[in-house]
């Protein structure tokens, strides 16, 4: 084979390669349209339904914290959102922490956090309001800066211990919330919980993003193990700093790694298997 030939033929099979890829991504999207389709209809098919009635719970320290408080800073939240700060932060209560709101606006929820958690949590709020330094205390940090600047949360995370929680109540554009969570994820503590609210409307941005980013926590390459029995695949990347992403009506909470997985491991326990699966 001469020069131009062997040039040749590996062009052709960079083309093939290539068509087999694009071939690939076709049928995943079609797959994906699928699904989505599927996911739709039976949207549809709850939405003529009424599910049953189960037992209500009470209302949590936070969300009686909220209702006694009726005079003085103004906060404004959603009361769906209550239980779901309790099941994630209620662990931290009594310990020593860092907390950052982004978004102030009448200042309320600076202290209801501290009130909340405790005395050992240290509160930094983040407005692009200068007005709002106004709500600085015993506790209470204020920066002041544009949420969607990276370059502003390098220069202010560079004077901040870990975050060991974040909540963004912010802009509530995606550009902001993307460019916020993007910067802060990799300066928190591990273990630490990050919460965006006010995800209002379907096709919201950041939803689509965390969709989009989630499906990156089940990548890998299962294979087989002998020591102990069972399967084995190495972690992706996110995987190493992402723990879970929960979707709540009108909220995401993503929760931090604890300690960077380098597998997921399943064993087999046990010694009677049926014939079928092996």
């Amino acid at each position: 084979m001469n020069r131009r030939s062997g040039r040749e033929a590996a062009s052709f099979e960079s083309m093939i390669n290539t068509l087999k890829s694009v071939r690939r991504a076709v049928l995943r999207a079609l797959k994906s349209r699928t699904y989505s389709e599927q996911a739709e209809a039976f949207a549809e098919a709850l939405s003529q339904r009424t599910p049953p009635n189960g037992p209500v719970a009470a209302p949590g320290a936070l969300e009686a914290s909220f209702d006694a408080h009726v005079e003085g800073p103004g906060i404004w939240k959603w009361r769906h959102y209550f239980p779901i700060y309790e099941a994630h932060l209620n662990r931290f209560r009594g310990e020593r922490l860092n907390l950052m709101e982004i978004g102030i606006f009448s200042g309320g929820s600076l202290p209801m956090w501290r009130q909340h958690l405790g005395p050992g949590c240290r509160v930094i709020g983040v407005d692009i309001e200068p007005a709002c330094r106004a709500y600085a205390a015993d506790g209470v940090d204020i920066f002041i800066g544009d949420q969607a600047d990276a370059g502003f949360w390098a220069e202010t995370l560079a004077q901040l211990p870990p975050l060991n929680v974040v909540i963004d109540d912010g802009g509530h554009k995606a550009h902001q919330q993307i460019a916020s969570f993007e910067s802060i994820l990799p300066a928190m503590a591990p273990g630490g919980v990050y919460l965006c609210e006010d995800l209002h409307q379907r096709g919201n941005g950041f939803v689509h993003y965390l969709m989009a980013l989630s499906d990156h926590l089940n990548a890998g390459q299962i294979s087989r193990r002998t020591t102990p029995p069972g399967t084995t695949s190495a972690t992706s990347g996110p995987a190493k700093w992402i723990a879970s992403i929960h979707f709540y009506p009108y909220m995401a909470v993503i929760q931090r790694t604890s300690s960077p997985p380098e597998n997921w491991v399943s064993e087999k326990h046990g010694t009677q298997w049926e014939p079928f699966l092996q």
